[in-house]
């Protein structure tokens, strides 16, 4: 059997936790990292009525997980570009799927904190249940392979770093913001319905506030929501190890 097309995951603990490390030396980051939640959950606090303050903590927690891939993109694009490191990383036994992963993972590592501390005000708001905590754990998963995915891909794109903060801003937080994910999904136009739960942050704000009973989804949108999580995230993974290898032939 030819195991050429299977990953291997050498070395993935060991630069995880080392990029991990590298992460939490970046205090005031890692705290900025919840400042746009934190202003759209005191404005829906002050401003909105009472029941939509759940599903803004929620979003807000589906967009923690989403902006680390805008993260792992800065990150991937710094170490190539200005460190060079990624020549030294892909020259030891390293592999290049445990560069992606290791890296979407130690990122994700160092920005727990700010999303454990959004899943005890949302407990506070609206209380989890179970099967609730069980798929908001597996949407956050999903969502932050998917922008990880993603993020490490385009990063490869960039040879200039002040080239990357305007574009990955505007797009983690165009496709974060934006769609329904700090609202409800019946608040957007009807006839985009469809096209909002194809969008991972706005495919798994639904299916939670779906769990929590805050917004019910008819089968078909459940479906439609859960289907793009999962082939997005089993596409966008398997297409940024096949990048990642290729990268690491090319030498760049």
């Amino acid at each position: 059997m030819n195991t050429n097309f299977l990953p291997s995951w050498k070395g993935l603990w060991a630069f995880a936790g080392t990029e991990a490390r590298v992460q939490l030396h970046e205090y005031l980051s890692i705290a900025t990292t919840v400042l746009v939640q934190m202003i759209f959950i005191f404005f829906v606090w002050l401003l909105a009525p009472p029941q939509l303050l759940p599903f803004a903590v929620v979003g807000s927690m589906v967009f923690s997980s989403f902006v680390v891939g805008e993260r792992v993109l800065d990150e991937a694009a710094y170490i190539r570009i200005d460190h060079k490191l990624n020549e030294l990383y892909h020259a030891s036994p390293l592999t290049p799927e445990s560069y992606f992963l290791g890296m979407g993972m130690g990122v994700l590592a160092a920005y727990l904190p700010p999303l454990v501390v959004l899943g005890v005000l949302s407990e506070l708001v609206h209380p989890f249940t179970v099967l609730s905590l069980g798929v908001l754990v597996g949407t956050l998963a999903l969502v932050w392979l998917i922008a990880a995915s993603l993020g490490y891909v385009l990063s490869t794109f960039f040879i200039d770093m002040r080239a990357i903060w305007p574009y990955a801003t505007l797009l983690f937080n165009f496709f974060g913001v934006l769609p329904p994910v700090f609202y409800p999904l019946g608040l957007f136009p009807s006839y985009l319905t469809e096209f909002a739960l194809l969008l991972p942050p706005s495919a798994g704000a639904a299916l939670v506030v779906h769990a929590m009973g805050l917004e019910p989804l008819s089968g078909g949108e459940i479906v439609l929501a859960l289907t793009a999580l999962l082939v997005e995230a089993l596409l966008l993974s398997s297409f940024a190890i096949y990048w990642a290898r290729k990268r690491t032939r090319e030498g760049v």
